[in-house]
């Protein structure tokens, strides 16, 4: 195993405060040996492009051993790499190029579940009385025999699978072949935080903590009461999904979950300048429980909730609210933003299902994600402006859009291959005869090597405006107040010590005018976008931007 030497350099803790973070979906990024998958090794050779992009992180999603009945997110070996993706070595090389180029890297740790065919769970269920018996949920069927309650899985149907070597239900929160560990068992807790300093030991910076609400459950097992329909939304199922009739209180989001999080926190401080994101998954209390994994700098540096990758509309008023409600729930809190990732369909779809200019929306939102305050994550493809891909049914991978078909199309459409060259075989992205998933023409068309160098490009803008974001420290790292909406104006101002930078965006098809604020405001330059000025106001095009400082 490699270890990497610390260097001289003292390093700086607080790097992820305001970074930005580029997610790799692996499967999808680069197919380096023509199997038409991607690789390890194809993400170490695209580095360059990440680099040229300007991102602080890579956060790669799970390369590790797995049946891939969810695409990785089933995990039958916390510690080596699946040869579909290559070899450990190859990790060692992808960290040690990522370190040359000034990237971080952060891997995504699914330890809520495993795999049925990890080594773990094939002892569990081989008996009662077994050594890790108990490493697992499992639970004894009501007299009638059916489950032990009302608990649902995301994936759909009831969260319980019946083992008839055991003779018992194990939990399950997402597929039948991904039981829950049993984390109120402290030597589950050991080994997963020894999975932890693995990867601490390889070189990573960090790690993306999925569905981090789910890692404990209620031990009494009592049912979820009922949601009533008013309070019910589709942030983190389908609207078609049954799981958003319950309230769930019992199957995840428990108060033990804050003392495990103590425990892996602390193993991130024995290492210097780590950094966690936890993904905080539930429709009615998300935020609240940002802000409970975010306090007191214990627990994680980070989290997102759902609020931006929801279907709801992003207007002004909805980007004020977000904001507003995180710093109420979380007022010790750092969020990380993110509008697209490999479970929701891409933004510029998303939102822009009736936009007719689609370049300057996407540009208008990556300017808006780049300036809230928090971390942001990019998600591969986004920095082309790519849509979300139409998937035959006949293509499908996806076990979720397969199971909820045609209402919900699951998350293939947002999983395509990365498009690199327009005029290559599958552009760029591999030699295969066939890649996992098709490629669009739509998205060929917008491949990299044909928006580079293009100023108006969608590509060249998110590199134009990452070098605008690291001019100026308030971006980043700064406070946000926001001023009254105008219209289809959203007004904020991000203040860092003497630094004031005042945003507007028009976030219309429409030309706006609006008012400056009282204050001497003078233009900054360098972020792609033009206005018009008159001595007290702005005009802005439409999905047009504008950015001034105070003198």
């Amino acid at each position: 195993m490699t270890v990497y030497p610390q260097t001289t350099e003292a390093p700086d803790a607080d790097w992820w405060r305001g970074a930005v973070i580029y997610q790799i979906y692996p499967r999808s990024y680069q197919d380096s040996n023509g199997d038409g998958v991607g690789d390890l090794k194809g993400i170490t050779a695209r580095l360059p492009h990440i680099a040229a992009l300007g991102a602080d992180a890579i956060w790669i999603s799970p390369f590790f051993p797995s049946p891939m009945k969810d695409f990785g997110y089933d995990v039958s070996n916390y510690v080596d790499v699946d040869p579909m993706f290559g070899t450990l070595s190859d990790f060692d090389s992808l960290i040690s190029e990522a370190h040359r180029l000034k990237i971080k890297v952060m891997i995504d740790l699914v330890i809520s579940h495993s795999s049925d065919q990890h080594a773990w769970f094939i002892e569990s269920r081989s008996s009662r009385v077994n050594p890790k018996s108990d490493w697992y949920v499992w639970a004894d069927a009501k007299p009638d025999g059916t489950p032990p309650n009302n608990w649902l899985s995301i994936f759909g149907g009831s969260a319980w699978a019946w083992d008839p070597t055991r003779m018992q239900y194990y939990l399950h929160n997402f597929l039948t072949s991904q039981p829950d560990l049993n984390l109120h068992n402290p030597e589950v807790q050991d080994a997963l935080l020894e999975v932890v300093r693995f990867w601490l030991k390889r070189g990573v910076d960090g790690f993306r903590l999925d569905t981090i609400n789910f890692y404990f459950h209620d031990k009494e097992l009592r049912s979820n009461p009922s949601l009533a329909p008013e309070r019910r939304n589709a942030s983190t199922a389908p609207a078609v999904n049954p799981y958003n009739f319950q309230e769930h209180i019992y199957d995840k989001n428990r108060p033990e979950n804050i003392e495990f999080l103590k425990r892996f926190r602390a193993v991130l401080n024995e290492f210097p300048a780590i950094a966690a994101v936890g993904e905080v998954g539930d429709s009615q209390r998300g935020l609240e429980i940002v802000g409970e994994y975010t306090s007191g700098g214990d627990k994680m540096q980070m989290c997102y909730a759902f609020e931006f990758l929801a279907p709801d509309p992003l207007t002004p008023e909805r980007v004020v609210e977000v904001q507003h409600a995180f710093a109420a729930a979380a007022p010790e809190g750092w969020a990380c933003w993110a509008f697209s990732n490999h479970d929701v369909v891409r933004h510029v779809s998303r939102w822009g299902s009736d936009v007719i200019d689609r370049e300057g929306f996407a540009k208008l939102l990556a300017s808006i994600l780049l300036t809230q305050r928090g971390s942001v994550c990019i998600y591969q493809g986004e920095e082309l402006g790519l849509t979300e891909a139409d998937i035959a049914f006949a293509d499908l991978q996806d076990p979720y859009g397969i199971q909820f078909w045609p209402e919900f199309k699951g998350r293939d459409g947002c999983r395509t291959p990365m498009v690199w060259d327009d005029h290559a075989t599958h552009a760029g992205f591999s030699g295969a005869e066939k890649t996992w998933l098709p490629i669009p023409v739509e998205h060929q068309l917008r491949a990299v090597n044909v928006q580079q160098g293009d100023e108006n490009s969608v590509m060249e803008h998110y590199r134009r405006f990452l070098a605008f974001r690291k001019q100026h420290p308030a971006f980043a790292k700064g406070d946000i107040e926001f001023l009254p909406v105008d219209g289809a104006v959203l007004r904020y101002v991000r203040k860092l010590g003497n630094e004031v930078v005042l945003c507007l965006f028009n976030m219309s098809g429409d030309e706006s005018t609006t008012e400056l604020p009282s204050g001497d405001w003078s233009l900054l330059e360098g972020h792609g976008f033009a206005c018009e000025v008159t001595e007290r106001s702005v005009t802005l095009p439409a999905w047009g931007a504008s950015f001034a400082r105070h003198a």
